[in-house]
């Protein structure tokens, strides 16, 4: 995972409440066997329609998704994160998101930050009014600056350690490395063994 850094660029303003992670992404695309590649599927039935926002060639290279409340419910599917960061969001800001989808981002790189609701509103005015408004994510601050505004947002202090120093839940474990393999020296030959990477 690579390290989360501060980035500029375009926004996406997804009206929308409740968005749970069957709209994010249909069941159907979870038959896939690969963790890359999800883009397509990313919001699939709405895309339907050619008023949805991600029709919308003003955003196609947003790289931070503005949400509404109560964001990520429903199954607890790491594919909406793959979705999502496959499309080109590197960041999502919602009033409040379903725990496992908060936990899944973080693992993933997918940076999910909370505004409260009249920040969120503030952001999508500022969207209305020129969707070419540039976006700054900055996690080192926990700041999002949307035109001339400079809004904070909320992320637990370890999921933002984890995110600034790019680790996943493998590489949290190889920070014990030499731990690991000083157990494994010691372990009866008898027992079962890890076996190192070759």
């Amino acid at each position: 995972m690579e390290k989360f850094e501060t980035f500029t660029g375009v926004a996406m303003p997804l009206k929308k409440t409740n968005v749970d992670t069957d709209q994010t992404i249909p069941a159907r695309f979870m038959k896939r066997v690969t963790k890359t590649g999800y883009e397509d599927a990313l919001f699939h039935s709405w895309r339907q329609d050619p008023d949805f926002v991600l029709n919308d060639a003003r955003y196609e290279r947003a790289s931070t998704l503005i949400a509404g409340a109560d964001f990520g419910t429903g199954s607890s599917r790491e594919h909406a994160v793959w979705a999502l960061r496959d499309y080109g969001f590197r960041a999502v800001f919602s009033p409040r998101f379903a725990d496992i989808f908060r936990g899944n981002s973080g693992k993933q790189g997918l940076l999910a930050g909370e505004l409260p609701q009249p920040a969120i509103e503030q952001v999508w005015r500022t969207l209305d009014a020129d969707p070419d408004t540039e976006i700054t994510v900055d996690l080192e601050s926990r700041t999002l600056q949307a035109g001339p505004e400079t809004l904070d947002f909320e992320i637990d202090d370890y999921t933002r350690w984890r995110l600034l120093e790019g680790l996943d839940d493998i590489s949290l474990t190889l920070q014990h490395e030499d731990v690991i393999a000083a157990f494994e020296q010691r372990r009866p030959a008898w027992l079962p063994r890890t076996l190192p990477a070759r």
